[in-house]
């Protein structure tokens, strides 16, 4: 069976499977983006037998690789982007206030939504990304220090207020090195949060 008809069925099913169980991750938090439980549970159960092997410390030493050597970021998808795309995945906007790590209190019923989908049976027993995005605005090495952070508050408040397993989850700040918009590396869209699905522990 090829990779592309594995993934349809697979999302054929996680589909069907996120519908019948909107109900049950419901928490009473309006999501802060346009994305819904079921929608969040579905992003996170997308994955394919032919996914790559991503870790926190792989992501980290290419984005460290990036920075130090100041390799350009290219105009297209760069490389780190290009092997996260093949994860199953969210984006969320969390908002932090500027130029820090405290996370604003209206993201809590985001991360609370995102907590509520890790806790259901269909995703026990998987292992997530946490990972913290910028633009280009700023020190790009600034940057990558400062998603770091955030990704691991988002974490924290996961762990802490969520009682999500630690075990399950790494946080990774990649900075400006994986842009969602290349060609227009300001765009406030840039600054993101995204959880990706790394497999079974």
């Amino acid at each position: 069976m090829s990779r592309t008809v594995r993934f349809a069925a697979r999302l054929a099913g996680g589909i069907a499977l996120a519908a019948v169980l909107a109900g049950p991750l419901a928490s009473g938090a309006s999501a802060q983006t346009n994305l819904s439980n079921a929608q969040i549970l579905q992003g996170l159960t997308m994955t394919t037998a032919d996914e790559p092997t991503i870790t926190a410390q792989i992501l980290k030493q290419m984005a460290q690789t990036a920075v130090a050597n100041n390799i350009a970021l290219p105009l297209d998808k760069s490389e780190i982007a290009k092997q996260l795309d093949q994860l199953a995945q969210i984006t969320v906007q969390i908002q932090f206030s500027l130029n820090s790590a405290i996370i604003k209190p209206e993201s809590y019923a985001t991360i609370g939504s995102i907590a509520d989908a890790l806790h259901h049976p269909i995703l026990w027993g998987y292992r997530f990304l946490v990972v913290g995005n910028t633009d280009t605005t700023g020190n790009r090495k600034d940057n990558l220090e400062l998603s770091q952070r955030r990704a691991d508050a988002v974490m924290e408040a996961l762990v802490t207020l969520y009682k999500v397993d630690p075990a399950r989850l790494e946080a990774v700040g990649l900075g400006q090195e994986a842009l969602q918009t290349p060609n227009d590396p300001t765009n406030p869209v840039n600054r993101r949060v995204q959880i990706f699905n790394i497999g079974k522990e």
